[in-house]
This record gives C-alpha cells, sequence and structure tokens, in this order.
C-alpha cells in the first residue's frame, strides 16, 4: 500500500485572482511533485526518499515560496528553512535561516543523518552545508522579479507580507507511505516578505511543521507560522489519535477548523495515516494541493 500527499502553500487563493495561464503553471509544478514522489514509492522506495524528492522538485519551482522561489527578507536576502522526520524511529533533521542553500529539504535530510542534532540555524548550517557538499547558489539564483516587487512594496516599514496576495502562507511540503509501512514528511519555506530579526516560522521546527509517527501519522503544515507554533498543530494531530483514539479525518478537523480558527490561526496541512487515508483541510480560501491515493488515483486542486 503506498500513497502520496504534496502542497504548495494556502492563503487567499481565489478563482477570480488566477490567470488561466498561471493556474496551468501552478498545476503543472505540483504534478511534477506529485509524481517523482509517487515514483519513488511504485518502485519499493522508501517514503523519507518520496517526500524529499517532492520537495526537492517544489523547492526548483520559481512560483512556490521555498528554494529558488523564496521571497525575501528585510535585508533583501532569503532567509530558508526546512525539516524531515520519518515514523519508524522519530528521527528528524531541519534546518532555519539559511541563505544560498539550493535545496534545503536536502539539508535537513543531511542534519538528521549526518549528526547528533535535531535543528541547525543560520551561518551554522551554512558551514555544515559547505563540509557535506550540499549545493550553494549565488544570491542571483534566487533573484526573482515578482518576489522583488512585492518586497519593494513594503521594504521600509514594518508590514511584512505572507507570499503573494494579500494572505498568501508560502511553504511546500510532502507526507507519504511507502510499501514498508512507514510514514515519513517533509516542508520546506521561504518564510514570510520583509521578516525581520531572524524571524523563525513553524516549518522547521519538529512537531509543529512537521511531524511523522508510524503508530498514527504523517503531517506537513502551510499557514501563519506563529498561529501555528502556539497550536503545536502537527504534534496535536497526532496526539489525538494516540491518546483519544480519533481517526486521522477527525483530529484534522478538529485542529483546523475549531482550535486553529479559535485564536485566528490561518492555513492548512496534508497528513496520512497508516491506512494511507489522505486528508488536506485548509480554513483559508485555497491550498495548493496534490495527492495519489492508495488506489492510484490523483488529486491537483487550489480552491475550495
Amino acid at each position: 500500500m503506498i500513497a502520496i500527499a504534496i502542497h504548495g502553500g494556502a492563503g487567499t487563493l481565489r478563482k477570480s485572482d488566477m490567470t488561466d495561464a498561471l493556474e496551468i503553471e501552478y498545476k503543472l509544478g505540483l504534478e511534477r511533485a506529485l509524481e517523482v514522489g509517487f515514483n519513488i514509492l511504485k518502485k519499493g522506495g522508501r517514503s523519507i526518499d518520496a517526500v524529499e524528492s517532492a520537495v526537492f522538485e517544489l523547492e526548483n519551482y520559481p512560483l512556490f515560496n521555498a528554494g529558488k522561489g523564496s521571497v525575501f527578507n528585510s535585508e533583501g536576502k532569503h532567509e530558508m528553512d526546512a525539516s524531515i522526520m520519518e515514523g519508524k524511529d522519530l528521527k528528524a533533521g531541519a534546518v532555519s535561516g539559511v541563505s544560498n542553500i539550493k535545496n534545503p529539504v536536502l539539508l535537513a535530510r543531511a542534519v538528521m543523518e549526518k549528526t547528533e542534532h535535531v535543528l541547525l540555524s543560520g551561518e551554522g548550517a551554512f558551514q555544515f552545508a559547505k563540509q557535506v557538499g550540499i549545493s550553494i547558489e549565488s544570491d542571483a539564483y534566487f533573484y526573482n522579479e515578482f518576489r522583488h516587487q512585492q518586497w519593494l512594496e513594503i521594504k521600509d516599514s514594518d508590514a511584512f507580507k505572507l507570499d503573494h496576495s494579500e494572505k498568501k502562507f508560502g511553504t511546500v511540503g510532502a507526507v507519504a507511505l511507502s510499501e514498508d509501512g512507514n510514514l515519513a514528511a517533509a516542508t520546506s519555506t521561504g518564510g514570510m516578505t520583509n521578516k525581520k530579526f531572524g524571524r523563525v516560522g513553524d516549518s522547521p521546527i519538529i512537531g509543529i511543521g512537521t511531524y511523522a509517527n508510524n503508530n498514527t501519522c504523517a503531517v506537513s503544515c502551510t499557514g501563519h507560522g506563529e498561529l501555528f507554533i502556539r497550536s503545536v498543530v502537527a504534534y496535536d494531530i497526532s496526539c489525538l489519535m494516540e491518546y483519544k483514539g480519533l481517526t486521522l479525518h477527525e483530529a484534522c478537523n478538529i485542529v483546523v477548523y475549531d482550535k486553529l480558527v479559535k485564536i485566528g490561526g490561518e492555513g492548512g496541512l496534508i497528513a496520512i495515516d497508516q491506512g494511507g487515508n489522505i486528508e488536506m483541510p485548509f480554513n483559508s480560501e485555497g491550498m495548493f494541493r496534490g495527492a495519489i491515493n492508495t488506489n492510484g488515483e490523483r488529486t491537483i486542486m487550489i480552491y475550495k
């Protein structure tokens, strides 16, 4: 039994705000990442490899706020976060506030497999990346005219933007179940446009933006990071399943449509359980998302 789901961010995504051509581009990016991850599972590959590869593809696609498409911070730089986790032994790796790393998800995987740590940040994470041979790119690689214009609109203010509309939470992620019954999750983001003071959101924090446990589920979140941190979203879903015996569907609904809403938390998540059941709930106007279920049925969606 194999299944996979991916997301490319949630927020104020309305059909009326999107051109047909742009919608096609977004869906192509989602389809490609989904197919890459699913092909690994189809050949008997591991769920950790599937989620890493799917997120890697999304990081390389400039329309999504991760890797190459990352937004500008208050200094006109790119600070990226990523995390990855596998459910069989709760191993995890994450990086925060890294610059010039072509694919932060690969660095998070290296932290998981080549160190005794879980989370590395900033310059230290960059030095580790050089040591283990992770690809590094110049600032020019990450330059995107659309992202630059977003930043110029607010760069001398205290405002920040949640990606590229009034509220667009730019994060990418993947969750998967492999044939051997193992779950995995990965998440990557460029954060908020014009973010200051080394701000860190939920994406690189294990148990909040990313979580995987073979006893329950694998989760990758996208939303207003501060509120997701305060709600400990990913682990909360796992806990509701483990300690209250809820189904994945029930747990996701409580967290996304009730607990988050009560504190003004907007966004969504993708989740998968041991039975290959997939949930992709969101309380925003839309969420870039895609899945291939245990029957091989494909879904690519943006709006409600």
